[in-house]
């Protein structure tokens, strides 16, 4: 065995998933274009990973028979894989119950297995390490306890039999395996975590704590009479002694044992259930109780991955990766996650385990997980690489994986603050204090503590940007005119020199679009000459820019919603302020995200459109609205949020950053008006509003995007801001 004194590896994984509902086959490949795009593999590449989980699905590569196998997506990807110095670790069950022709209940599923994955071996000679089976104790709880995968059972023999099954055909595929390469090396898959509990349901905390580990030990040989296990295998899952013992007599131990972690891989057991959401809310055939994430429940932290690792080790003594580790959540929070797991694996190494790697799972993200699949919501979380805009875009976790591949964490600001799951917001309610849960302070993954610095301190975007900097543990600095005026560039290197941030915002401006027709010297002094000057500063401090445009910068002739790449044409003053500020951030810092949004509206604005109509129609007063003008309404929060994921991203460049959907002003007050259930009658329509202002405006000024779009729909944010803004 080696010595773990050697570089900690990065390793990745694309979520490959072929989970059957019914007779209906979820293709995760499918749904991130991965199986059309053999060029992810050089992105990938390109991150510095040492190995590759990568799949050779049965139910794709032959889902009638080896006799009809269609190779030629694997030949094509695996010879590209070994181009690139990666190391493919060949996984051949993802979740899945293999061809229609067979299942998890199947008694001859693992034969079956054994002969695709014989078949494998000889094609693919050279390749050394395999996962026959991913997750199989996951799987087998998905499929046969709780019926959300096929074969849909939900008692513990069919749990059983999936089990078994699975793990039966994970110790025949690698016999079948060696049969071709003796060498081959088998890396053993599934979700470590851990159950707490309140003090009554002790009991179901240990049993969970003990389950976690069967389809390790049986592989391993290790369950007999005397395993903890014994008993309820044989009184309640009707296994016979015989076939557990198979397992005694043809162990196949791991060579790696993979871990995957997620944060809901740690669980707590509360039996006073009303206090949890409905979906959190079960039992036993003893108690009722609800099963929710440690981290929701627990007032101290439960240590993290570091002492899982310590136990995997303990139990075992064999060579360890972390196989998946992945987190849905924002931005910096997945940076967090990722370095957190980085660091556990390597605390673990010095406190003597042999950790080999660490490996970032859903490297183009995942489809549907909050539903586990059961349903097409085309729910996304985003991994290395964002997929919406249909070629992958590296996200911060990709710059992060190249930090980490060169020699470790970098002290980045954003990896100074807590993840969610550390943070006092993060409880479903009163917190839960356990005795015994005592794991040592560890530091912060980072010490750099830079802010962001944001201009515009009395205006709603730079209100909203520090209210939701505080919200995900970013440091900021808000600014006033007085504090740092971006007309005057001493001003601004004043500021840079005070509070030394480590990126900029500019939510300053004039906004007074018909006012700017006669004020257009203060209009260009504010939204053009400002930004320039900023961007000036901030590209010879080195320092990343996000500046905002307008819709006004189109015409608003085309029936289609405006992307990045259309001309622009303004029609007004603010327009033409707003295009010349865009022409002259990117002339002076290339590297600035300019951020063209509209029609602002939120929850801590009593000023916007939509508050002043629904407070006008609930008095019973007559209010006006336009319906010839079509816009994209922007949720400040959404803005906000996606602003911040790209700027960690470091992204660059005109966006488009508005909800999805385009409205004219009279039916979004309609909407508005049924969403919080108001009386709408006294609305009044006005067909020829344009023609009343001042400043000429576009009929048509919808936006949408040619990149990979992170803005929730306009419906979706109307009805989060009528509740959250207490309008309902």
């Amino acid at each position: 065995m080696r010595q773990t004194r050697e570089p900690l590896e990065l390793w990745g994984g694309v979520e490959c998933t072929v989970n059957r509902v019914g007779d209906r086959y979820i293709r995760q490949l499918e749904r991130n274009a991965h199986a059309t795009r053999i060029d992810d593999l050089d992105r990938f590449a390109a991150l510095g990973l040492k190995a590759m989980r990568y799949p050779v699905l049965w139910e794709q590569m032959a889902p009638d028979g080896l006799h009809s196998a269609d190779w030629s997506w694997p030949d094509e990807r695996l010879a590209r894989l070994r181009e690139l110095g990666v190391m493919p670790i060949v996984g051949l069950v993802h979740h899945g119950s293999g061809p229609i022709d067979t299942s998890l209940v199947d008694p001859a599923f693992p034969e079956k297995l054994a002969a695709y994955a014989g078949a494998v071996a000889a094609r693919y000679p050279w390749v050394g390490h395999y996962t026959p089976i991913n997750e199989p104790l996951t799987t087998a709880r998905f499929s046969g306890l709780y019926g959300l995968w096929y074969p849909h059972g939900r008692d513990p023999a069919t749990f059983k039999d999936c089990l078994f099954n699975e793990c039966r055909g994970v110790v025949m595929a690698m016999r079948a395996i060696r049969e071709v390469n003796p060498a081959a090396r088998l890396v053993q898959t599934d979700d470590l975590g851990k159950t707490y509990s309140t003090p009554l349901l002790a009991y179901q905390a240990e049993f969970n704590n003990e389950l976690r580990w069967l389809a390790w030990d049986l592989v391993c040989g290790m369950v007999d009479p005397a395993h903890y296990m014994w008993d309820w295998l044989t009184t309640h899952c009707g296994a016979t002694p015989a076939e557990i013992l198979w397992f005694r007599d043809n162990p196949c131990p791991p060579d790696i044992i993979g871990v995957n972690h997620y944060i809901t891989s740690e669980r707590f057991l509360d039996e006073d259930w009303e206090r949890y959401p409905e979906h959190h809310r079960g039992g036993n055939h003893r108690h009722r109780y609800a099963d929710v994430e440690a981290a929701r429940v627990l007032s101290q932290p439960t240590g993290g991955i570091r002492p899982l690792l310590l136990e995997i080790w303990e139990r075992y003594r064999r060579p360890i990766a972390v196989t998946e580790a992945h987190i849905d959540a924002r931005r910096e929070d997945q940076l967090r996650w990722l370095a957190e797991i980085w660091r556990g694996a390597e605390q673990a190494r010095e406190a003597g385990v042999d950790v080999r790697a660490v490996t970032v799972w859903g490297m183009l993200g995942l489809y549907d997980w909050n539903c586990l699949l059961t349903e097409v919501r085309d729910y996304y979380e985003s991994g290395a690489f964002d997929i919406r805009g249909g070629e992958p875009r590296p996200t911060a976790v990709a710059h992060l994986m190249k930090d980490l591949a060169r020699g470790g964490l970098p002290d980045h600001p954003v990896l100074a603050g807590n993840g969610w799951w550390k943070r006092p917001d993060r409880f479903f309610s009163r917190p839960v204090v356990l005795p015994g849960l005592d794991f040592p302070a560890r530091p912060l993954t980072g010490s750099n503590r830079a802010p962001i610095l944001v201009t515009g301190a009395t205006g709603t975007l730079g209100r909203a940007f520090a209210r939701i900097c505080a919200e995900r543990e970013l440091a900021c600095r808000v600014l006033t005119r007085a504090e740092m005026d971006i007309t005057d560039p001493a001003s601004i290197d004043r500021a840079l020199q005070a509070h030394q941030p480590w990126a900029v915002i500019n939510a300053a401006g004039y906004v007074r679009v018909d006012d700017a027709e006669r004020d257009s010297e203060r209009c260009f002094l504010e939204n053009a000459t400002g930004p320039a000057n900023l961007a000036t500063a901030c590209a010879r401090h080195g320092l990343p820019l996000v500046t905002f445009s307008s819709d006004l910068v189109f015409d608003g002739e085309q029936d289609c919603p405006y992307v990045e790449t259309d001309a622009i044409r303004p029609l007004n003053v603010y327009g033409m302020s707003k295009a010349r500020a865009e022409e002259l951030v990117l002339d002076r810092h290339p590297d600035a995200l300019v951020v063209r949004t509209s029609s602002f509206f939120g929850p801590w604005d009593e000023h916007n459109f939509i508050t002043i109509a629904l407070r006008a129609l609930r008095r019973g007063e007559a209010f006006l609205a336009a319906d010839d003008m079509t816009v994209s309404p922007t949720y400040v929060p959404d803005l906000v949020n996606a602003c911040l994921d790209l700027l960690i991203d470091r992204e660059a460049g005109i966006w488009h950053l508005t909800n999805q959907g385009e409205v004219t002003w009279a039916d979004l007050a309609l909407q508005a008006a049924e969403l919080a259930r108001v009386d709408a009658s006294r609305l009044e329509i006005c067909s020829d509003h344009r023609s009343r202002l001042a400043a000429r405006r576009p009929r048509y000024s919808a936006l949408s995007s040619r990149r990979a779009f992170p803005m929730p729909t306009l419906s979706d944010a109307l009805g989060r801001y009528v509740t959250q803004a207490g309008l309902h």
